[in-house]
């Protein structure tokens, strides 16, 4: 199997797992977007592999995108010509990246032991199941940022939990428990924090019983199209992403989360 730089991949029986490791908080590039994919189109070439674990090292699933990176803002600002703060010039790179997990052909599970947050929760949100734990916590956090959802969260969220639950996790920026989110049906299952890893590899294990071929059939039945409705929403949510990281809002937001603080917003 292929060796990647951020994440670990292995083979157990028929279950593939990949394993974030950019502890504590596994923030999120296109880099560690890209090895996902290449890990999950790797997984669809193996007639041995039936389904597939997503899970991570450290405190936090996946936290999201580092805003506040100084060597990221820099990297940033160079491709884009602006200023660090306001600028993610690449993320219509990363969008395609994350279009190619959707694009997967065998069930994922993602084992979320902790934070999922912004991008990180869009990155839960493509995988077929979710098994967590009371301690974790899922937020669509980027109106706290002045900024618009990604990783085609306006489309994938609101199918998972409702139009409704959707918008309030949105409009409030709040974290939601473990327990709430097993109850709205973000998560399908709710055990102990030690216990996720291994219920998620059980789950796994469940459906590589069945039939590899029914498996892949069934799924294209159910997520027929759903890649490419996902694209369409990023780069409707690109669009206004690109409009609102010129505001001062958006440059509020990342700093007064970097400085752990209640933003000031404006409205310009």
């Amino acid at each position: 199997m292929g060796t990647y730089k951020d994440i670990a991949i292995e083979k157990v029986g028929h279950v593939g797992t990949i394993e974030i490791r950019r502890p504590p908080l596994n923030f999120f590039d296109i880099s560690l977007i890209n090895q996902i994919a290449d890990a999950l189109e790797e997984f669809d070439r193996d007639i041995e592999i039936r389904s597939s674990v997503l899970c991570a090292q450290g405190k936090a699933f996946c936290a999201g995108a580092n805003f506040s990176d100084p060597a990221r803002q820099a990297q940033e600002a160079q491709e884009a010509k602006g200023d660090p703060a306001d600028s993610l010039g690449s993320i219509n790179h990363l969008y395609i990246q994350a279009v190619r997990i959707f694009r997967a052909k065998k069930p994922i599970v993602a084992a979320v032991h902790g934070a999922a947050i912004g991008g990180g929760l869009g990155l839960a949100v493509s995988a077929d199941f979710r098994v967590t734990c009371p301690e974790a916590r899922f937020s669509a956090n980027f109106t706290r940022l002045g900024f618009h959802p990604g990783f085609g969260l306006t489309l994938t969220l609101p199918e998972l939990i409702g139009r409704n639950n959707a918008e309030l996790m949105f409009y409030t920026s709040r974290r939601v428990t473990g327990e709430e989110a097993y109850r709205w049906g973000l998560a399908n299952e709710l055990v102990p924090q030690d216990e996720v890893r291994s219920a998620a590899m059980k789950l796994a294990g469940e459906i590589a019983e069945c039939s590899p071929l029914g498996l892949v059939s069934t799924r294209a039945t159910m997520r027929a199209g759903l890649a490419d409705r996902v694209l369409a929403a990023t780069n409707h949510e690109l669009g206004e992403q690109n409009r609102l990281r010129k505001t001062e809002d958006f440059k509020e937001g990342v700093k007064a989360t970097e400085e752990r603080r209640v933003p000031n917003f404006k409205g310009r």
